[in-house]
């Protein structure tokens, strides 16, 4: 067992699935423990001793172990099972007692028919479950009372199962073939008839077959795709390898938020975990809020803010997204609550948003009430915090009146952190950034993206002393600072480097 306290330890998770551990992700700062890969593997191979001959029974033949292009023929399987031989006009009775629900053969990793043809008789033979029948007298008294009113034979009969591939799933499939120090992955994103999968270097040598379970076993896919680390063009976005299936059109939908996107997945940056933080930061906005999204997509944010009753600017660098985010507008009938723009981002924010929303300070300055909130979502954790920069002194050259009508905008800046404290990290960052301390910033644990590093969401409201810098400031402090982050990388493209994302 393993003690650990305070911020030693940054998460434990083990999940254990029929005495088998699928996956341990642990992440320690602590030197001396020994290391997450070392501790998986240990765990797995003594856990997977540890199966009972029932287990064993109903497992794939050890021969296909280590395989790598895929037989089918090899996961067959005879197994001796007990079972009932039952007239056919009484099934649907007995099913119905439910008597017999602890007794039939069930099994989480096949799908297996319980319910087998007798040769020439009006019988079926009802398939029990090996751990739990062995004779008459495993039944309960009840049970044997319900078979006997019903003049079924008090005989065991010995059937043999022929279990295939077509009856194992993914998951027992996969366990069966990866070597046990290599982490089994069956989970997927699934975009309409693609399949995405993030697969480890140690994975990679299996990938065909991986792609091919994937495939056999998710009616509907028609590819099975793996996200590669190499970024070949300007905009940064990842290219696809092919692990199973046909070269169709990358072209997909999906549906999240109650909207509907369309998009080429080849060309566009689109992460299905992201679904969760898409929501919470729309349920934050208001109907009447104005959303400024600097670095847009295909509209993840966008569109269900507009469908919210929110006014919103959306942007994105690539002309791809830029294509695919008007016709998700057009597609989700938002047309007249979004403008889209293909503009750098911090072009977006010196032109775009500071001539819109001065826009609506003076018109809202105009009614009773204005309750609308100024939102700027900067989804792009790579590089956002390196666009902060943008507003010092972008409200320089307003006149005193304008200042005092200024309400200060919300910004929702999302970035990555490998520190052992990415609150506290994320938080200097962006204050080193802006030149300002941020006042009642909420900050958001998002997801972990890779072992030791975190996304996180910084919430603030941008200083007044930041936006009304003078541009000589501005200037002065250019020569003073230095980002530690990704300072070669050329800030105004849209940057997606990790394939964890």
């Amino acid at each position: 067992m393993l003690f650990t306290t305070g911020k030693a330890c940054l998460r434990l998770v083990i999940k254990i699935q029929r005495n088998c551990i699928d996956r341990a992700i642990i992440k320690f700062r602590n030197p001396v423990l020994p290391s997450a890969e070392r501790l998986c593997r240990l765990c797995q191979t003594s856990l997977q001793h540890q199966l009972s001959n029932i287990d064993r029974m109903f497992s794939p033949p050890d021969t296909v172990r280590g395989m790598r292009v895929l037989d089918r023929e090899a996961f067959k399987l005879t197994v001796k099972v007990p079972a009932l031989k039952i007239n056919k006009r009484i099934i649907s009775q007995l099913i119905r007692s439910k008597c017999f629900d602890e007794y039939i053969l069930k099994r989480k990793r096949c799908h297996i028919k319980i319910m087998r043809d007798v040769p020439n008789e009006e019988n079926k033979f009802w398939l029990l479950d090996p751990e739990k029948v062995t004779d008459m007298n495993s039944f309960s008294e009840e049970t044997r009372q319900i078979l006997k009113d019903n003049s079924v034979e008090e005989k065991l009969y010995e059937y043999d199962l022929e279990i295939r591939y077509k009856e194992w799933s993914a998951d027992e499939i996969l366990r069966s073939v990866m070597p046990h120090d290599i982490e089994v992955i069956s989970s997927f994103s699934r975009l309409g008839h693609i399949a995405h999968m993030n697969l480890r270097d140690e994975q990679m040598q299996y990938k065909k077959i991986i792609g091919q379970v994937i495939l056999d076993k998710n009616p509907g896919l028609k590819m099975v795709v793996n996200k590669v680390n190499t970024i070949d063009n300007e905009f940064r976005f990842f290219q696809m390898e092919l692990m199973a299936g046909e070269e169709t059109s990358m072209v997909t939908s999906t549906k999240e938020n109650h909207c509907t996107f369309e998009f080429d997945f080849s060309k566009v940056y689109w992460n299905s975990r992201l679904s969760t933080e898409h929501d919470r930061i729309v349920s934050m906005l208001q109907k009447g809020d104005v959303i400024y999204d600097v670095f847009a997509g295909v509209g993840p944010f966008a569109v269900p803010a507009a469908k919210k009753g929110c006014k919103v600017l959306a942007n994105d660098l690539n002309p791809e997204s830029f294509k695919w985010l008007q016709r998700n507008v057009k597609l989700n009938k938002v047309n007249n609550r979004v403008q889209c723009f293909n503009l750098d981002g911090r072009e977006f924010i010196k032109v775009v948003f500071k001539d819109n929303y001065l826009k609506h300070i003076k018109e809202k300055s105009k009614e009773a009430n204005d309750d609308a909130t100024y939102h700027i979502i900067m989804n792009l954790p790579a590089l956002a915090t390196e666009f902060l920069d943008a507003f010092k002194g972008l409200f320089s050259d307003v006149s005193d009146e304008e200042r005092s009508q200024l309400k200060l905008p919300m910004v929702h800046c999302h970035c990555f952190s490998k520190s052992d404290d990415p609150v506290r990290d994320s938080r200097e960052r962006i204050e080193r950034i802006l030149g300002s301390t941020i006042m009642n910033a909420s900050i958001h644990d998002v997801r972990d993206v890779a072992p030791n590093k975190e996304m996180l969401c910084v919430s603030f409201k941008v200083p007044a002393e930041v936006l009304f810098l003078l541009p000589s400031d501005v200037d002065e402090e250019k020569d003073n600072t230095t980002s530690p982050n990704y300072a070669s990388e050329p800030a105004a493209k849209k940057l997606c480097i990790d394939s964890e994302l």
